[in-house]
């Protein structure tokens, strides 16, 4: 049975090392791993998306429309954005941080009020948390990615020393204390 997650951010949140992260774990893990990046205008504060599929056999790194067991996301118009492409019974992990799109810095659009209760409202299962606040407590308000991470891992059967092992794989060695204090602060530990 193949899972799917999907990660969803804006240009420079570190989403891309929040892939790699899981690829890495999913992978020492024994599955087969795909993990596919689409950029949208990364460098422009424009939306990145992330695929990570896992399974006995991946054949393709795509998630399509209704397949998501996870949406990630690091801001929540981009959790609304992607919301179809959860699956029926999918969960929303989302930090509740707003960043303005280019419409709205330049007045062209509002950014839209109550986004997560109105995915709540119409029965989707969102897990919201100010990762910007926790990250900033564990040092550096870039560890919003780790955050996340730590958020996700409660919803997996795998234990917390082997996400920590991936971490101190992925980051480098001066950031890994201060990830390890993120990936806790996300898990509420």
């Amino acid at each position: 049975m193949t899972k799917n997650i999907m990660i969803v951010g804006v240009g420079g949140q570190g989403s891309l090392l929040a892939s790699k992260l899981l690829g890495h774990l999913l992978l020492s893990e024994g599955y087969d791993v795909k993990v596919s990046e689409v950029h949208g205008m990364s460098q422009r504060g424009g939306s990145v998306v992330t695929y990570v599929r896992f399974g006995e056999k991946v054949y393709s790194p795509i998630i399509d429309k209704g397949e998501a067991d996870f949406i990630v996301s690091f801001e929540q118009l981009e959790a609304a954005r992607y919301v179809e492409y959860l699956k029926e019974g999918g969960r929303i992990v989302t930090n509740t941080q707003k960043i303005d799109p280019m419409p709205v810095i330049t007045g062209a659009a509002a950014y839209p009020e109550r986004l997560i209760e109105k995915m709540q409202e119409t029965g989707i299962l969102v897990d919201a948390m100010d990762c910007l606040s926790l990250a900033e407590e564990a040092g550096s308000a870039k560890a919003v990615n780790i955050v996340l991470m730590g958020r996700l891992s409660k919803y997996f059967d795998i234990p917390v020393e082997k996400w920590q092992n991936a971490i101190e794989e992925c980051v480098p060695a001066k950031f890994a204390e201060l990830n390890r204090k993120a990936f806790l602060l996300g898990r509420g530990e």
